[in-house]
């Protein structure tokens, strides 16, 4: 085998490359920080769009299995306002270009496409240093260590890869996410499914909303959006709920029970970003992709595929990079740059028209604008 790389994190992005550079030959080796791949849940539903999420798929040799995962028609989109009432209410397109997918199942199939023991889980990064000729060693919290020749940070928004490349982090946009779940068997599922539809829910006013849909195991995922300061959460996440739900006095009904539905402690997730047209000079030895180089709020749907295309691009250029590994990671670099910054301006414009002062129009003309 080729020149070892060593890979931080364990998300979509780092699992292509890895894929990737084992198919050619090149050995790598992912080191992650949960416990195991069933630590947490991995999210709801993200679409994969065809020149970038499905790309990488295609380059990893898993388009094919990544199909038999697609949950047809779920790009449905209903738009309503603080009493329901419905603005927009878009059919699912079973032949959509951007089919839906459970982000968990897709997870596990990256994993499966890997060796036993490719992926090392349990390894908590607590350190890394460089050492000569652009190497790193990077401590975990159980002691152990490791020695990078090539070190890639797949490590998501708190990256404790990012600082060696750059002084940058993640800024709090002012909206905050309270993540609730419905089991499938809960008896107030069916009626939460009702007021959802066939795909996602959004109702959206100015500084705050409730966005939902279903999963693949029919289980209900909320989440509900507030514009305040961080510490107004994440300061006390035991009556998280109660207080979110107080600004929700005067809404439907309905759409009320989505957030007081949740039998669960809620997930809080204060929305970060990275600065939009962030670059950095070229570092030996080490580079980032997806959130860990680019991190933005949700609202453009690019995060996972660009994270994806990160390690799709990435990986093609160090397997064809003859012999050359820091041309071919500047070259990546570069490319990443150009085409994450736009989306991450797009994602800023639009997490600002979802939850402005003309919400929930705003966010109305940009699905019918589609």
């Amino acid at each position: 085998m080729r020149e070892h790389v060593t890979i931080i994190g364990a998300g979509l992005g780092g699992l292509v490359l890895a894929g990737i550079l084992h198919g050619h030959g090149i050995a790598v080796t992912v080191y992650e920080g949960e416990v195991s791949p069933d630590a947490r849940a991995q999210g709801g539903l993200l679409d994969l769009h065809e020149h970038s999420g499905q790309r990488a798929l295609r380059t990893v040799g898993l388009l094919d299995a990544f199909r038999r995962l697609v949950r047809p028609g779920e790009d449905a989109k209903r738009i309503v306002d603080q009493a329901g009432t419905v603005l927009l209410d878009r059919p699912g397109d079973r032949a959509s270009a951007r089919p839906e997918v459970d982000r968990g199942e897709l997870r596990r199939m990256l994993l499966d496409a890997l060796p036993a023991g490719m992926v090392r889980w349990d390894q908590k990064v607590v350190s890394i240093q460089p050492i000569a000729r652009g190497r790193h060693a990077v401590v975990f919290a159980d002691g152990s260590q490791t020695e990078a020749t090539l070190l890639v940070g797949a490590d998501g928004a708190w990256s404790r890869v990012r600082p060696l490349v750059t002084a940058a982090r993640p800024m709090y946009t002012g909206t905050c996410f309270l993540e609730l779940d419905l089991a499938a068997d809960d008896p107030r599922a069916d009626a939460a499914a009702a007021v959802i539809g066939s795909g996602t829910l959004m109702a959206v006013a100015p500084g705050q909303g409730i966005l939902a849909h279903r999963n693949a195991d029919g289980s209900i995922h909320t989440y509900v959006a507030v514009n305040r300061p961080e510490a107004w959460l994440t300061n006390d996440v035991g009556s998280a709920t109660k207080r979110v739900a107080a600004l929700f006095d005067g809404w439907a009904p309905p759409l009320r029970a989505l957030i007081a539905g949740s039998d669960v402690l809620p997930v809080v997730r204060p929305i970060h970003a990275l600065p939009p047209l962030l670059t950095w000079p070229r570092a030996p030895g080490v580079t980032l992709l997806g959130d860990a180089a680019h991190l933005m709020s949700p609202f453009a749907g690019e995060g996972a595929n660009l994270a994806m295309l990160d390690g799709a691009e990435l990986g093609h250029a160090l397997v064809h990079s003859s012999g050359d590994r820091e041309g071919a990671v500047a070259a990546f670099e570069s490319d990443m740059f150009a085409r994450s910054g736009p989306v991450a301006q797009r994602s800023a414009a639009n997490l600002s028209r979802f939850f402005g002062p003309d919400a929930p129009t705003d966010a109305v003309e940009l699905f019918a604008s589609r």
